[in-house]
């Protein structure tokens, strides 16, 4: 069941309230309406959640484009446009998978539908050798491009150990589920494609976007017990490709260092959220308020705010991704498609979830991912930024925002963040009833002259030795 729509009073509300401001930077102050406004539309009913690669995340992809024109930037692309159209390919089931081993292994291959259900999948078949993961070895490192076999004797502990897994790279998760039923393997064999898109012509996306994960019976967790740890398996996926689409929005505010290799500074947020997926207690549609219409509201009064002011010295991207939720999707073909090289970028700043105070933080404060990696929380909190280090070391927030995917490939990137594991995450109550309006409206604030002095600054931050993250 929807939640009542505020879509048609929020465009009315954010047209008129962007005039107004005081014209002198030391005075800018971010109106609470103006904040509200944004997300009233962001997080509206009427946009469906703006799920990933769909014509909602279209629709706020122009919504911000408009925004960025109506603050004066210009258009951040080389072709005179703000929207960037995302080239991705989508796998769709051309058959059913299996998963196998070598013949003198002695293993009968396991059939989807009868013996596992894929959960997600990149849509590529691929290979690993086998390592089983019980009680005795839940903390063990999991190598590189395995095939991590989960015993249901972990328990609770099963989803912290697909998390390392991830981390760590492995090529494909198997969880014993022994309540897989037949008629729940029809089921989810029918349910729809688990393919995960891949952006066109890439390979690899940054988030952990690169595994598959298969829910196994218990009578196949037993046959695949039976094998010893090393033994190549291999997941074999009969797909298809089609293309998909989704949206970066990318304005610039052009600084007065023309000089052919100034740096800049890009700003970021993702745009889109989950859509419509299951239902919890009736509600169905993910709005997506915190995660990350509030990410994208910050963009958007940053810009405002820097526009109003005199041009800056460094040219500031500001970037609005499509498909994070898919992995990081946006940011990676941004990255690959950047207006400008990637080398002459300074520093990356992303807002993610900032509508709510983390109770691990102090009074006021956002965490900033991967503080101890490079200089750029620090020196940012030197001139007032208030940032702190990041509290959940082992939740790797560091790598599961677009700052990665630019961080991998040397950009000094981070992500500022409010209550990193709020209860609304992922769920359909992440809606404007459970936003801090004024943490909100005050994080932007607490931002703004920071990033104007970044903007203006000969700073160029640097990793701290050993830090800077390595593509696996």
């Amino acid at each position: 069941m929807f939640k009542t729509s505020n879509f048609l009073r929020g465009i009315a509300f954010a047209a008129l309230c962007v005039s107004g401001a005081l014209s002198q930077t030391s005075e800018w102050k971010v109106k609470p309406e103006w904040v509200h406004a944004h997300e009233m539309f962001l997080a509206s009913d009427a946009m469906r959640g703006r799920g990933s690669a769909t014509p909602d995340e279209w629709i706020t992809a122009e919504y911000v484009a408009s925004e960025f024109e109506k603050y004066g930037l210009k258009p951040g692309l080389p072709e005179g446009t703000f929207v960037q159209r995302v080239e991705l390919v989508q796998p769709v089931a051309d058959g059913r998978s299996m998963l196998a081993a070598p013949e003198n292994a002695g293993f009968v291959p396991l059939q989807e539908g009868t013996d596992f259900s894929v959960l997600r999948a990149t849509g590529q078949s691929t290979s690993g050798a086998l390592r089983k993961i019980g009680p005795a070895n839940v903390d063990s490192p999991v190598p590189p491009g395995a095939v991590v076999f989960l015993k249901a004797e972990i328990g609770s502990e099963r989803n912290k150990a697909v998390r390392r897994a991830i981390v760590a790279g492995a090529e494909v998760i198997l969880r014993e589920d022994a309540s897989l039923t037949p008629e729940r393997l029809r089921a989810n064999l029918e349910s729809g494609s688990p393919f995960h898109p891949r952006v066109a012509g890439v390979e690899e996306a940054a988030m952990g976007a690169n595994f598959t994960l298969l829910d196994v019976t218990k009578e196949a967790a037993q046959r695949l017990s039976k094998m010893p740890d090393g033994t190549t398996v291999s997941l074999q996926l009969q797909t298809r490709g089609v293309a998909r689409y989704s949206y970066n929005t990318v304005g610039v505010l052009l600084g007065t260092d023309a000089t052919a290799n100034a740096k800049v500074i890009l700003l970021s947020a993702h745009l889109d959220h989950l859509g419509i997926g299951q239902p919890v207690n009736g509600d169905s549609l993910y709005n997506g308020a915190n995660d990350d219409a509030s990410g994208t509201t910050a963009v958007l009064e940053l810009a405002h705010a820097l526009a109003a002011g005199p041009a800056p010295k460094r040219t500031v991207y500001f970037v609005c991704y499509g498909s994070e939720e898919l992995g990081g999707l946006g940011s990676t073909y941004f990255r690959e498609h950047s207006p400008v090289p990637l080398d002459r970028i300074a520093a990356n700043v992303e807002f993610e979830m900032i509508g709510n105070q983390d109770p691990k933080m102090p009074k006021g404060k956002l965490l900033f991912t991967g503080w101890n990696r490079s200089n750029l929380g620090a020196t940012l909190a030197q001139h007032g930024a208030l940032l702190g280090d990041d509290p959940y070391p082992e939740q790797h927030f560091f790598e599961r925002s677009d700052n990665y995917s630019l961080a991998l490939k040397g950009v000094v990137a981070h992500t500022a963040a409010g209550w990193a594991t709020p209860p609304t995450y992922h769920k359909p109550d992440d809606d404007l009833a459970h936003l801090d309006f004024t943490f909100l409206t005050q994080a932007i604030q607490s931002l703004i002259e920071p990033v104007r002095w970044l903007a203006n600054s000969d700073f160029v931050p640097q990793w701290n030795p050993g830090q800077q993250p390595q593509q696996k």
